[in-house]
């Protein structure tokens, strides 16, 4: 079968064999071959009584863990078959906790270390009970928009928006069967949440060259559960642009970055935060924004590999299932594949991961507004940037002497209706003075200066025809 992350071959026994099988242990268990290579070829082992006296009483004595242990015969070979359990209680080493990951065996320390024991004890640090915490210290308001946003996707049925607080949170399992609190049912319905965990809130600044140089600063607190609402918020007013641009008729202002992958992002802050550590972090420059979070990367996920298909690992559990339920995250570890597709679909440069200082770093491209600044522009059609250099579809309203309403009406034609368009309304004279709200005259006039440049033609009779995009 080939070495895996629930087998191991060696080619004879080695007291450095016990980290291997202390490893699985600690994970999904798993089974050691002695006198079989790394290429699977039979070698068999010259003692097998004396080993399989001292191998059972080494990984009792050394691991206090009780294995089958087997003397098999292959091709006329005696090998030897160990195979572990996953343990239900942690297993050191010389005090030393191992721990199977992929196809390695790892040394677990730090903040894992602590999120392993918690896992191990069938907790997270947000299962954490609060004792003389009370129904009095969650906010209705936050139940409610839980309820509203788990029924429109589907998540919850339609009969639970009359569901009590107390049942919303024994369904989620942030209420105990006591009728105890816990902490994730405080961070993300608490009128208070930062009484109980000061760090759970988003710091956002905009800074000028460097980090030097901050400008203005925001610090986002509240419940969880509304938290990305209002970093959507923050950001819309105050550090991120909505650039025009019309489909046909209609005017449309999308945020510069796509709404659904920032969003997955500050979601995934939220669900994968080590609230031991400081606050989170959103810095806006020109060029870039960054989302930092205290905590590392689950075991066995790198930077290169979050953005493939993997187990979903998330550090605190009853925040996760209660985002699941709500319908803002998949349960599937598809997250930064979501967030893949959103930036895609706009034509943006997909975001990329840091380990950085603890924590883990989000680095998302500002390409239309940097492209801006440097003497791009927006395709009125598409809203997707046009750089500085790129003759396609441009067209200079400095030389052309475009008033601002002409420039719109301009920009309105080729993608506007036509009369080739049966099923809607061509776009005339008097069409354009009830949008613009100018008399007939007024719009004549425009529409003369955009002829004589070259720009547009009238099609039909002058009583009675539409306005068609030359160029």
């Amino acid at each position: 079968m080939g070495e895996k992350h629930i087998i191991e071959y060696k080619r004879q026994w080695d007291d450095e064999w016990l980290k291997w099988l202390c490893g699985f242990a600690n994970a999904d268990g798993g089974t050691l071959y002695i006198g079989i290579s790394d290429k699977q070829h039979i070698i068999g082992v010259d003692n097998s009584k004396k080993l399989m006296e001292d191998i059972p009483n080494k990984i009792v004595s050394k691991l206090g863990i009780y294995p089958d242990v087997r003397l098999l015969e292959e091709d006329g070979k005696e090998i030897i078959e160990i195979e572990v359990a996953p343990s239900q209680e942690s297993v050191l080493l010389d005090g030393v906790l191992y721990k199977r990951v992929g196809a390695t065996n790892q040394i677990v320390k730090g903040q894992a270390l602590k999120d392993f024991y918690a896992r191990k004890l069938n907790a997270t640090w947000d299962s954490r009970v609060i004792r003389g915490a009370t129904l009095d210290d969650i906010d209705p308001e936050a139940i409610k928009y839980f309820l509203r946003k788990g029924i429109d996707k589907g998540r919850l049925p339609k009969e639970s928006v009359d569901d009590s607080v107390e049942k919303v949170l024994k369904n989620l399992e942030v209420m105990t069967d006591d009728d105890d609190l816990t902490l994730a049912a405080l961070l993300l319905f608490g009128k208070n949440p930062q009484h109980y965990c000061l760090n759970a809130r988003i710091k956002i600044g905009r800074f000028g060259h460097s980090q030097a140089a901050l400008m203005n600063q925001d610090l986002i607190d509240g419940d969880l559960i509304r938290m990305a609402d209002r970093v959507m918020e923050a950001l819309d007013a105050k550090y991120l642009i909505r650039p025009i641009h019309y489909e046909g008729m209609q005017r449309r202002e999308p945020m510069e970055l796509p709404e659904e992958g920032l969003r997955e992002i500050l979601y995934n802050l939220e669900i994968h935060k080590d609230y031991n550590g400081p606050d989170s972090l959103i810095r806006v420059f020109d060029d870039r924004i960054t989302f930092w979070n205290q905590g590392s990367l689950p075991a066995g996920i790198t930077p290169e590999s979050i953005f493939r298909p993997h187990d979903s690992q998330p550090r605190n559990r009853l925040i996760a299932n209660a985002f699941y339920m709500a319908g803002f995250v998949e349960a599937w570890g598809r997250g930064y594949e979501l967030i893949t597709e959103a930036f895609t679909k706009e034509g943006l440069e997909v975001p990329t991961i840091e380990e950085e200082f603890g924590g883990v770093r989000v680095i998302v491209k500002r390409e239309i507004f940097y492209g801006i600044q440097h003497g791009g522009r927006v395709d009125p059609k598409t809203g997707r940037l046009i750089k500085a250099g790129d003759t396609k579809d441009v067209i200079d309203y400095d030389t052309k002497k475009l008033t601002e309403r002409q420039r719109l009406i301009y920009e309105l034609l080729p993608f506007g209706i036509t009369k080739d368009d049966t099923k809607n309304e061509p776009i005339t004279t008097a069409r354009l003075a009830r949008q613009f709200g100018k008399s007939s005259s007024t719009i004549k006039r425009d529409m003369k200066a955009l002829q004589d440049l070259g720009l547009v033609t009238h099609i039909g009779p002058s009583n009675g025809g539409y306005w068609k995009r030359l160029k």
